[in-house]
């Protein structure tokens, strides 16, 4: 299989797997345009649409898709039912098209019905989990994205994190802001800016990268732990994520 990102709105990215066959697999079209341009530049013949959840960014283009493309079977959860899914899908559930076998994984926060779909070394996270950073609480609360965040840090090192936006840049800057001397932090904030300024994208990342410049993933750090105590006495990792998170949304 093919991994293909295709640009969408200001800063999305709308992701495509296809086989040598041309049939492709294609994951939250928030818009329909720059999808079947990319349907007809390539040859390419949709199987199935993956949705994440429900924001207008991720399934904006379903219903123009499914016009174009009749009988195209869209997977989502139950929140996406109105904005197209016509296969409701759930924890735990497989997911098998072309040569894949997904899984399932619930993982609330941004939403309350969001899913992430895996299949090695693919994972499509939608708006949970992004490079350096994490995504919004707009329905859900602080300890349910800390635990999506645990049910995705279970994966393979190798797993292929493509989430849904171009943030990496400001989530890095975000990070060296609480722990500016983090030399790993300052070399990968090296790279992504070069890879920016060239306009190339900085994903899909890998789960060992986040492992290493994601502050929601380092809970458990030390020199995190050292930081947040000149400020507050709560030290789970729990209540470092919600920290995290709380600092991100006024930074």
């Amino acid at each position: 299989m093919n991994l293909n990102s295709i640009p969408a709105f200001q800063d999305n990215y709308i992701w495509v797997l296809n086989d040598e066959a041309g049939k492709c697999i294609i994951v939250d079209p928030g818009e329909a345009a720059p999808v079947l341009n990319a349907m007809a530049k390539n040859n390419w013949q949709p199987e199935a649409i993956l949705l994440t959840h429900h924001h207008h960014d991720h399934v904006g283009g379903v219903k123009e898709l499914l016009q174009t493309f009749p009988g195209l079977v869209v997977y989502g959860p139950e929140e996406t039912q109105d904005k197209g899914t016509n296969r409701v899908v759930r924890e735990g559930d497989k997911v098998n098209i072309l040569e894949c076998e997904f899984s399932v994984i619930a993982t609330p926060g941004h939403t309350l019905g969001h899913l992430c779909y895996f299949s090695f070394p693919y994972l499509f996270c939608g708006d949970t989990l992004f490079s350096g950073g994490c995504g919004r609480l707009f329905e859900g609360t602080p300890k349910q994205m800390y635990e999506s965040f645990q049910k995705i840090n279970k994966l393979p090192q190798e797993t292929l994190v493509c989430c849904a936006h171009e943030y990496t840049e400001s989530n890095i800057k975000f990070a060296l802001s609480i722990l500016p001397e983090d030399q790993v932090l300052i070399r990968y904030y090296r790279e992504v800016k070069e890879l920016r300024l060239k306009n190339h994208p900085t994903l899909p990342t890998t789960l060992q990268i986040e492992r290493g410049i994601n502050l929601f993933m380092r809970t458990e750090d030390a020199d995190l732990k050292d930081i947040i105590k000149k400020e507050t006495s709560l030290q789970q990792p729990e209540q470092i994520f919600a920290w995290l998170r709380a600092k991100k949304d006024s930074f």
